[in-house]
């Protein structure tokens, strides 16, 4: 069975899509759409702007997402995924390309998703730290004992990202390094994401999710918050609207699709991180990965 994954934040480059838009006149029609839905032309940040506009949140995610998103939608035949899934702002990504989404509602949805996370970003100072190299029940038990601190990206197995009140992350770091984490390493976030920190970002997308139309899915998505596959779009709004505030349980849903009967994963968009976070669940599975035009 194939997979298709979808990358999240961080995974923006300079030049992204450049080829689709140049290559491909289906693609650019696709862009150009995305310009006009936007507001502003985010192909000119995306082909040749600077690594700090594409950095900026409204940017970065509608950014990867129409990277995603339209890369697949040059894949022709190819592009029948049977199972799919996307990190965090991926999963919206999986969520255009089971079907469940519109490629503009999707779009709509991610541009407000970014703004209202900006927004919550500025009401309350929080962050994000990497601890590598510890079981995820030692990390759970050093977050349940200092208030702010959750645990927000199960990455793969050893690697665990806690979100939560900058004074309790760097707290929460050094009992870790105590308890043998091989890093906890702050990360440069513009706030605590996957944690009730983003609540206020929750409510607002809360009403865009709902004024959404979503169609039945042509194959399961397996989402953030449960790791588990998903097919009804009323249960998938929901699961939606809990991911803002909710960790992000990625190696528990690659252990699931890999259980379900995944042979291959194929993650489409900027970077490789996905294939790597496969690899450390199973190394023997296969993975691919398509981040440019095809032909």
């Amino acid at each position: 069975m194939k997979a298709f994954v979808f990358p999240g934040q961080g995974a923006q480059f300079v030049g992204m899509g450049k080829d689709l838009y140049e290559n491909c006149p289906e693609a650019k029609a696709l862009f150009e759409q995305a310009n006009d839905i936007l507001g502003f032309r985010i192909t000119d940040i995306m082909f040749s702007g600077t690594d700090e506009q594409l950095k900026q949140t409204k940017v970065t995610q509608p950014a990867i997402f129409l990277h995603s998103v339209i890369l697949t939608m040059t894949l022709g035949e190819d592009a029948k995924p049977e199972m799919v899934a996307g990190h965090s702002l991926g999963e919206f990504s999986a969520l255009v390309v089971n079907g469940v989404l519109s490629f503009e509602d999707g779009l709509k949805l991610v541009s407000q998703r970014a703004q209202a996370m900006q927004k919550a970003c500025e009401m309350t100072s929080s962050t994000m730290a990497a601890i590598v190299g510890l079981s995820d029940d030692v990390v759970e038990e050093v977050c349940a004992e200092i208030e702010g601190v959750v645990p927000a990206n199960y990455n793969c197995p050893g690697q665990l990202v806690i979100s939560g009140a900058e004074s309790a992350i760097d707290q929460a770091c050094e009992i870790l390094k105590e308890k043998g984490a091989r890093r906890a390493l702050k990360l440069p976030v513009g706030g605590g994401f996957h944690s009730p920190f983003m609540e206020p970002a929750r409510v607002e997308l809360e009403a865009a999710i709902e004024a959404t139309n979503f169609s039945a899915p042509t194959c399961p998505i397996y989402q953030n918050v449960d790791a588990l596959p998903q097919t009804d779009a009323k249960a998938i709004k929901a699961n939606l609207v809990k991911q803002l505030t909710g960790a992000v349980k990625w190696t528990q849903t690659v252990e699931n699709m890999i259980k379900d009967g995944a042979t291959s994963f194929t993650e489409i968009g900027p970077g490789k991180v996905l294939q790597g976070l496969v690899k450390k669940v199973d190394r023997k599975m296969e993975t691919i990965g398509i981040n440019s035009y095809q032909g």
